[in-house]
C-alpha cells in the first residue's frame, strides 16, 4: 500500500499511469501473479523493445519490481505487482501562524472505564486478553493502535502549548470511529457521546461495525472477522456551538469552557449505557483502517482581550 500525501509527490506515479498499455502491464500481473517479459509481450502484441520501456517507467515509480529467474534458454526477466493500492490525500495542507495541532494516540487515554466485548491492540499483536478489562491499564496499552469496548469510556488529555496570553477560539478533532459489534456487523448503530473538560457536547450515531472488506492499514495478521475500519469524522466547537462533519449537534460553544494557553483539556469519548444505542465503539489510530492518523487536533487562538 502507497500512501501519497499530496500531489507533488504521486507526479511520478500519476505519469506511469497515464498509460493504457502500462495499465494493462499492471492488470495482468496482478491477474497472473507475475509474468516474463516474453508472456508479457505476447500478451500485449507489442515487441520486446516497447515492452521495456514501459516497464522501466513502471519499476522506477516503485509500482512493480523485476527480477532475474532462470529458464530453459537462460535467464529470463519476471516482473510482478509491487503495491495493491494506493491512496491520495487531495486535501490541501493548511499553514496558520495561529493554529497549534498535536495528535493523540489511541493507547494514550488517561481514564477509562469500559466493558467487555473490549480490547486493544498495537500494530503487531493484541495487547493482554480480549474482554480483559485490566489490560486498560497494563503498561503496553501506551502502544495501542486500536481499542474496542461495548460501552463505558476512554478520556485523554490534549496537549496545550499553543502560546502564552492566547486564548482557544476553536478546537478540531479528527478520528476514525465506529461501532463495537461482537465479531462484526455493518448495521449496529452506537450512540458515541463526545465531552470537553466533562461538558457533554452531543452525540454522533455509528451506523456499524464494519467489516465487509480489509482496511487499508489494517495489519495482515488481524483477523478478519473483526473490525476493519471505522468512518473519519471531523469534530469542531467554535464560538457558533458544537458541529460533526458540518452539522450542528448541539449549542454547546467555546465560549462555555473559557480556555486559554493554562487550561487542561480532556477529551471523552463514551457510550453510555442509558444511550438508545448502546453499541459500542472502537478507535482507529495510525496502523488501523483506512485513513493514517491517530486521533488529529488543531487548536485556532488568538491573543486573550482581557487578562487580569
Amino acid at each position: 500500500m502507497l500512501h501519497i500525501k499530496n500531489l507533488e509527490d504521486g507526479l511520478d506515479i500519476f505519469k506511469a499511469l497515464g498509460s493504457e498499455v502500462r495499465i494493462e502491464i499492471i492488470r495482468l500481473l496482478m491477474e497472473n501473479k507475475g509474468m516474463n517479459m516474453n508472456e508479457l509481450a505476447t500478451k500485449l502484441n507489442i515487441t520486446n523493445g516497447a515492452l521495456t520501456s514501459h516497464i522501466k517507467k513502471l519499476e522506477d515509480c516503485g509500482l512493480i519490481t523485476v527480477s532475474n529467474e532462470s529458464a530453459g534458454h537462460g535467464n529470463q526477466k519476471k516482473c510482478s505487482a509491487h503495491l495493491d493500492k494506493i491512496l491520495v490525500d487531495f486535501e490541501a495542507q493548511e499553514e496558520s501562524k495561529n493554529v497549534y495541532q498535536t495528535e493523540l494516540k489511541v493507547g494514550h487515554f488517561t481514564d477509562y472505564n469500559v466493558y467487555p466485548t473490549c480490547g486493544l491492540a498495537s500494530a503487531n499483536a493484541i495487547i493482554g486478553e480480549v474482554d480483559d478489562t485490566r489490560y486498560f491499564a497494563h503498561p503496553d496499552r501506551y502502544n495501542a493502535d486500536i481499542l474496542w469496548f461495548t460501552r463505558g469510556y476512554v478520556e485523554y488529555i490534549i496537549p496545550n502549548f499553543i502560546p502564552i496570553s492566547q486564548q482557544i477560539d476553536q478546537i478540531t478533532i479528527s478520528a476514525e470511529l465506529g461501532s463495537e459489534a461482537p465479531g462484526i456487523n455493518d448495521i449496529w448503530p452506537s450512540d458515541i457521546s463526545f465531552y470537553i473538560n466533562d461538558v457533554f457536547l452531543g452525540n454522533w450515531t455509528s451506523p456499524g461495525d464494519f467489516g465487509d472488506v480489509k482496511g487499508i492499514f489494517t495489519p495482515e495478521w488481524w483477523y478478519p472477522n473483526w473490525n476493519q475500519y471505522g468512518l473519519l469524522k471531523l469534530l469542531v466547537i467554535n464560538r457558533h456551538g458544537t458541529f460533526i462533519d458540518g452539522l450542528q449537534i448541539s449549542d454547546i460553544s467555546i465560549k462555555d469552557f473559557n480556555l486559554t494557553y493554562k487550561s487542561i483539556i480532556k477529551l471523552r469519548l463514551a457510550v453510555n449505557e442509558d444511550a438508545n444505542h448502546v453499541g459500542g465503539l472502537t478507535i482507529f489510530g495510525k496502523n488501523y483502517g483506512n485513513y493514517n492518523q491517530d486521533i488529529n487536533v488543531r487548536i485556532n487562538y488568538s491573543p486573550i482581550q482581557h487578562e487580569h
